[in-house]
């Protein structure tokens, strides 16, 4: 049975755990909210964006003139997983869910006699998928020392990819991130942006003319695209990292005081005891008196 004094240094470490855990959810909701802000204002664009590389590549078709980036290289056998993840932990289940669907459709694709390459976009998700999949390591992007994310960031990212593809390193690739939906709820996503793969659109089917060619604006846009693609997940996973943060640090608070009130009940059932003992050493020393 641990002594009165043990109890106590305890009960103050716990005290001390839960004031840390108390700032960081509030300095995660501070972010949250710019964070969330920011996710919600690039939608529009990378929608939109969609929507009209999706017309430009429908009205192109199956052509022999349609840019690399549409056409693909012709193989399926070579894919490029880039997993995005938070270079920092604390956040709950955010990274493993998002190194799992990573770790599973790399795992498909080599039971498939495919090959795989993985390029890691912050240090949690390299750290887990070093276990098992570190020899299908080709590069590592740390964004560590950045304090907020724009669209350089991704747009260094995209030049790195585009440039894997051009030199023929790969056929395929896919992106790993958590698209945000609520402070409890990220959605692990998988989306393909080499070749350009569009969702389709509701929108009315209206006739262009394009100058110049649809294939010389495809060729000029798709690079953005591919960025933008990019940006638009570094965004949704800022975003769901801090949710997933919050809703961690807030469970670790609530615990903590639950483990704080169990741990006092104890102390002060041991300090009573303490105490009648005392009481009865010190009736049963004045009757033997």
């Amino acid at each position: 049975m641990p002594s009165l004094k043990d109890l106590k240094n305890r009960i103050e470490s716990v005290k001390s755990t839960r004031k840390i855990t108390k700032a960081m959810q509030m300095v995660a909701a501070a972010k949250l909210r710019r964070a969330q802000e920011a996710a919600e204002a690039g939608r529009p664009y990378a929608e939109r964006m969609n929507a009209v590389l999706g017309g430009l590549a429908a009205s192109v078709g199956g052509s022999d003139s349609a840019p690399k980036l549409l056409s693909g290289s012709g193989a399926d056998q070579v894919h490029l997983l880039v997993v995005m993840t938070a270079e920092r932990g604390l956040c709950g289940g955010f990274n493993s869910t998002i190194v799992r669907l990573a770790r599973s459709r790399a795992q498909d694709l080599l039971a498939m006699g495919k090959t795989v390459k993985i390029l890691t976009v912050g240090k949690k998700g390299r750290e887990q998928l070093k276990r098992d999949l570190e020899n299908h390591f080709v590069g590592h992007v740390d964004l560590s020392e950045v304090k907020r994310l724009g669209y350089s960031n991704a747009h260094d990212i995209a030049m790195d990819v585009l440039s894997r593809f051009d030199g023929g390193e790969f056929d395929v690739a896919t992106i790993f991130y958590n698209r945000f939906q609520s402070v409890i709820s990220q959605i692990p996503t998988a989306q393909q942006i080499i070749p350009a793969a569009f969702e389709e659109t509701t929108e009315s089917s209206t006739i262009y003319d394009y100058e110049p060619s649809e294939e010389g604006i495809l060729e000029d846009l798709l690079p953005r695209g591919v960025a933008t693609q990019i940006f638009a997940a570094l965004l949704e996973n800022g975003a769901s990292e801090q949710g997933a943060r919050m809703s961690a640090m807030d469970n670790a608070t609530r615990n903590a005081g639950e483990m704080i009130d169990k741990l006092t009940i104890e102390y002060n059932r041991s300090r009573q005891a303490v105490i009648t003992n005392e009481l009865i050493e010190i009736i049963s020393g004045a009757e033997a008196l």
